[in-house]
């Protein structure tokens, strides 16, 4: 498998190559939105926020960014099964699938099913990506928060590009890990951008916060009491940072454990995945009958 630093055609800081211009990102941001409600479909997102985690821990960030949200609109659109630890991994699988091949990163099914779980042949995860893509509209060139934060820092004012960087990354940082947090998918991607560099700059220069406040919420596209709704719970996830665990955080949080942390630290390193090989002929046997029924037949 090639290094997950490969220059990647879909870019998710400017995802729409037909429409370059802020307001349509800005139009079209709600089309790409996910809502999840159901208690059921919020702990089957974090169990398979966790299983995304692991099967893309060699590939860059973005992709287990990106798969986690093909998740999160294929939960909004179909009620998921309950008590079938299969179709959790088999959607797991797919949506890591469906972002590794918008990203034009090689891999190899094999790396997905080492662990001895559940194993499914190439049909059957493709019949999975067609039910996915179905759900999606095929609007496979997500908007996210990323798409904004270009669009965001100039009303910082920061001259120096250093600063931007910085500014920037750390941002990006906050975002990557928002994005675990269930009770984020109710703001638009843009809030969500917005509130993470207000997060950043509070961080990083204290003392202009106030003025950076003022200045992304003087944003005619920016939703006053939603930024600041938001930029509280980026205070929260910030002081989980800062803790440790998101486990010591309150019961209300509905959030998995830190899987985008574990994400950074593998693709930094390189130096391993979280899945081993599993030895030939390693294979559960899968209720045929009852997986028939929920996907859709060719």
């Amino acid at each position: 498998m090639q290094c997950a630093t490969k220059l990647m055609k879909f870019n998710l800081e400017n995802p729409l190559t037909n429409f370059n211009t802020i307001p349509s990102l800005f139009l079209l941001e709600s089309d790409h939105m996910p809502t999840l409600k159901a208690t059921d479909d919020v702990c089957f997102r974090e169990e398979a926020i966790c299983l995304i985690s692991q099967f893309s821990c060699k590939f860059h960030p973005f992709i287990s960014y990106l798969a986690v949200n093909y998740l999160d609109r294929f939960l909004s659109s179909k009620p998921m099964p309950q008590n079938k630890k299969w179709v959790l991994r088999l959607i797991a699988i797919s949506c890591v699938s469906l972002a590794a091949k918008m990203n034009r990163t090689d891999f190899s099914l094999a790396d997905f099913q080492g662990d001895g779980g559940f194993m499914f042949d190439a049909r059957t995860i493709e019949r999975m990506e067609y039910l996915i893509l179905g759900a999606l509209k095929w609007r496979m060139r997500s908007i996210t928060p990323f798409s904004f934060i270009s669009f965001f820092i100039p009303f910082l004012k920061l001259k120096d590009p250093a600063l931007r960087q910085a500014i920037k990354a750390r941002a990006v940082e906050i975002i990557f890990k928002a994005q675990t947090v269930t009770k984020l998918l109710e703001f638009k991607p843009s809030i969500i951008a917005a509130s993470a560099l207000l997060f950043a700059s509070h961080e990083l220069f204290p003392l202009q916060f106030p003025c950076y406040h003022k200045a992304i919420s003087s944003c005619l596209y920016v939703h006053k009491e939603n930024l600041l709704k938001c930029y509280k719970w980026m205070q929260k996830i910030g002081k989980e940072r800062e803790e440790g665990s998101m486990m010591d955080m309150a019961s209300g949080w509905d959030t998995a454990v830190n899987v985008l942390d574990q994400q950074f630290s593998c693709s930094e390193s390189g130096n391993g995945s979280a899945i081993t090989t599993a030895a030939p002929g390693v294979r559960r046997e899968r209720d045929e009958e009852k997986e028939n029924e929920w996907l859709p037949q060719q």
